[in-house]
């Protein structure tokens, strides 16, 4: 961490009145900021109708601040509501038209194997069935010429027969729909006309690019969740509008940006990894205060983990991602989503999750989780199988009174009864020999997760600056890092919500993106023109209903390739009329680029653009307030002693409990070690050290990765 010897930035205060919601499948968090004040809140989510517990929720964070909804400025929700319809299977029953002949690509997929030996191999299921794809005679080629036209009648018979299945969404995806999207659109009128009832999303309209699979897979998830996300956003704003609430309620996206709620309605999709993505800003706010160029975010909540790795204080930004990966966090084993989003890899392991003895007899953590309903055994509200909150408790490490923020008493007496019945019984183990197994093996899943993902990304973990925020995540953070060789790792203030809070952070943007395929030494300037101006403005158009008058950054992008080549890199695109000029620099930026990413340029081969892409962000985003350590203050005062299980002398000790809104900047503690507040608790383990930051951040850093370090430099030196 820097120490900063230039003077503090000095930070905007925002008067507004602030609020941000995160829906979990646990809890739901939320944040409001008005001026420097801040209060937080969290809720158990409520599944069946998520939209209480953001009522719920936020008239009592305003409680707290003394304010009223009329006097909310700002509104920002995040959910995993599309991501958990798609992880569970949730979504509505929905049906894929597509050209005749071609509706089995989504079981075809890309025609590998993610594991290449693996003879028991199982593919993921598409979430539409077999027997609700239809295919339809039509046909375009690549250029967008129609070669077949739209057979209409055939359209309008399905139309009844859809209705008659019990069908609520269509996804529909044409052959080359990206080039020509006027039979995607004439279905969708002829559904409108004979099945109004029926949700439609069409692909030239939330995935209008090149490779069919992908294109397929997107617009499929997008209907599948599109009835639920839909309804619920609907019923939250009618809500909230007659509780008094003025302006409209913006949502987070998967690509980390602010947008409408329109926009959420017509592409849920584009929510996916609304709320993980908010904890991947915090993270990138945080990096930036401290001054760590490489870290590492790790978000841990009651149902999931996230890591995102971030470098040059920018999240790892990517135009896909998997959900519903079923073998080993392997890349090609989940469903593909073609949108812009934050890249990072997500697991089921959280405070909710499952522990369970399987068949070789081995302890196995999750996916599976208890959520909110039921919850852990030791919510005592119906719950019997034991979970990680379950461990956390039979091990000492939570207070029963504070957890979420009082809103949950915990029973560690039901916590220990269902880790006996469920772990210790098959094991032989004893009760606390079982709960830390539970922990250890949970968080070595999370490891395994963060060495498979820096080993697709090229990154090395060990060089990062572990961020941990969530309710859960401050717990295993320090045994993480041990298990990654990671030395630093920062907890946040009201890491319990970060996500929440990371959305306050986020900036107002919109990308479009759309596939015209053009060769340079002979591309159509005026239709790229043309497309440009279309989605620039598609792009303004959003940007500017959040954040009206405001100033627009816009950044262009083309992802081009060499004639003959399955892939394709970005090149930025200045703004400005495309000429020939334009196509010129263009061509040159793209052999610099690739000469850059893979040693040398092929200039004897023609180069060629795939997609165009616009993205439009609201300006005037402020340099956070730098943040750094302080002098030495001496060691921290503790507030108790608390009974925690040892796993290495098998013996419970007590060790001492530090109140984290007490610890002024400067002060040190020395672990084993809990530091409790109102979201979460922080356990320092043995051989770790924690400081203050100057804006309160926990510091915390591995002696014996230290240690390790300066003896091998030392050893080299000698050499």
């Amino acid at each position: 961490m820097s120490t900063h010897s230039s003077s503090p930035t000095v930070p905007v205060i925002d008067p507004r009145v602030r609020v941000a919601v995160d829906v979990g499948g646990t809890f739901t968090d939320i944040v409001l900021l008005r001026g420097e004040r801040k209060h937080t809140v969290k809720v158990l989510t409520t599944p069946a109708a998520p939209e209480q517990a953001v009522f719920d929720g936020v008239a009592e964070v305003l409680q707290h601040a003394g304010a009223a909804w009329a006097d909310v400025d700002l509104l920002i929700l995040g959910t995993t509501l599309a991501t958990n319809a798609l992880i569970e299977r949730k979504g509505a029953p929905t049906a894929l038209l597509t050209t005749h002949g071609f509706r089995d690509l989504v079981e075809i997929g890309l025609e590998d194997r993610f594991a290449q030996y693996d003879v028991f191999l199982d593919k993921p299921a598409p979430l539409v069935p077999r027997h609700w794809r239809h295919g339809v005679v039509e046909r375009t080629d690549a250029a967008g010429r129609v070669v077949t036209p739209l057979d209409e009648a055939q359209v309008a018979v399905l139309a009844r027969q859809l209705v008659a299945d019990g069908i609520e969404s269509v996804a529909v995806c044409f052959l080359h729909g990206y080039a020509n999207p006027v039979h995607e659109r004439r279905v969708r009128e002829l559904l409108r006309e004979h099945a109004p009832q029926l949700w439609v999303s069409l692909a030239s309209d939330v995935c209008p690019e090149i490779r069919e699979y992908e294109r397929l897979s997107t617009v499929s998830a997008n209907a599948y969740v599109q009835p639920q996300v839909a309804g619920y956003l609907r019923r939250l704003q009618e809500g909230a509008r007659e509780r008094g609430l003025r302006a409209e309620p913006f949502l987070m996206t998967s690509g980390g940006a602010i947008t409408t709620l329109q926009a959420g309605i017509d592409e849920p999709v584009r929510l996916v990894e609304s709320g993980p993505a908010g904890g991947a800003v915090l993270a990138r706010q945080v990096a930036e205060q401290i001054g760590a160029t490489r870290a590492l975010s790790f978000d841990m909540g009651g149902t999931t983990a996230k890591i995102c790795f971030i470098d040059d204080y920018q999240p790892q930004l990517s135009r896909s991602f998997e959900f519903g990966r079923v073998h080993r966090h392997l890349k090609g084993s989940g469903l593909p989503i073609r949108i812009p989003v934050i890249e990072m890899v997500e697991i089921g392991a959280g405070g909710g999750s499952i522990a369970r003895v399987n068949h070789l007899g081995v302890v196995q953590v999750g996916p599976d989780s208890a959520g909110s309903s039921p919850g852990p055994a030791a919510y005592g509200l119906g719950g019997e199988q034991p979970t990680v909150t379950d461990a956390h408790a039979a091990l000492g490490a939570i207070d029963p009174a504070r957890f979420a923020v009082g809103k949950v008493r915990l029973d560690p007496q039901r916590a220990r009864a269902a880790l006996l019945q469920g772990v210790a019984a098959q094991t032989g183990l004893e009760v606390e020999a079982a709960a830390q197994a539970v922990v250890e093996i949970v968080t070595e899943n999370m490891a395994n997760a963060a060495r498979v993902h820096a080993s697709e990304l090229g990154k090395v973990a060990e060089e990062s600056t572990l961020i941990a925020f969530g309710g859960a995540a401050p717990l295993h953070a320090a045994l993480l890092a041990r298990k990654l060789g990671i030395a630093r790792l920062v907890i946040p203030n009201s890491a319990g919500v970060g996500s929440a809070l990371g959305f306050l952070w986020a900036p107002v943007a919109y990308q479009t993106v759309r596939s015209l395929h053009q060769r340079l030494d002979r591309i159509d300037h005026a239709a790229v023109g043309r497309l440009l101006d279309e989605l620039t403005a598609t792009a303004d158009d959003v940007v500017l209903r959040a954040a009206p008058g405001a100033p627009l950054v816009r950044q262009r992008v083309v992802f081009m390739r060499y004639a003959g080549q399955g892939h394709e890199i970005p090149v930025e695109l200045p703004e400005g009329a495309f000429d020939a000029a334009a196509s010129a620099a263009l061509h040159q930026r793209f052999e610099a680029r690739y000469a850059a990413l893979y040693g040398r340029s092929l200039p004897h081969i023609a180069a060629e653009a795939v997609s165009w892409s616009v993205a439009v962000e609201a300006g005037g985003r402020a340099a956070p307030e730098a943040d750094g350590l302080v002098a030495d203050e001496g060691r921290a005062t503790a507030l108790a002693t608390r009974e925690l299980y040892d796993a290495e002398t098998g013996r419970w000790q007590a060790v001492p409990v530090y109140e984290r809104a007490a610890l002024r900047p400067g002060l040190w503690i020395e672990g084993p070690a809990l530091v409790v507040e109102d979201e979460t608790t922080t356990q320092l383990i043995a051989g770790f050290e924690a400081r203050v930051s100057r804006l309160g951040a926990l510091v915390l850093d591995d002696t014996t990765v230290v240690r390790h370090e300066e003896e091998a430099h030392a050893a080299a030196v000698a050499a």
